[in-house]
């Protein structure tokens, strides 16, 4: 009997694949995505220190959400982040989307801090 591998596996293999091939430095820090069913969270990472440098996600009090798992949540987390970023003069990053899909959420998040003033 052949067994399907879970789409969290298939993820966290493709995620794997991507983390191979980006990597953030000091200079380009990675923007790293993790989206759950309730909530989404991004981080700004430094891996040569294995830092980092910046986070947010749907479930800070500043943000005052009621469903974090949907595309606005996303969005706000996309501003918040690179508002955020700003302040620690980070303005140019490599994108991590964690093995998930550019679309929807990811996409949103991506959108919205490009918006605010990330480069990647």
């Amino acid at each position: 009997m052949i067994k399907k591998e879970s789409r969290n596996e298939a993820r966290l293999a493709r995620h794997e694949r991507v983390r191979n091939k980006v990597s953030g430095t000091s200079t380009t820090p990675r923007l790293n995505v993790f989206r759950s069913n309730q909530n989404i969270f991004a981080q700004i990472i430094d891996d040569t220190k294995n830092v980092t440098l910046v986070s947010a996600s749907s479930i800070d009090k500043e943000l005052k959400l009621e469903n974090g798992g949907n595309v606005e949540a996303a969005r706000k987390v996309g501003e918040l982040l690179a508002k955020r970023a700003k302040e620690q003069n980070i303005t140019k990053v490599v994108f991590d989307r964690g093995g998930y899909l550019y679309h929807g959420r990811v996409e949103a998040l991506a959108e919205a801090a490009r918006e605010n003033g990330l480069e990647f």
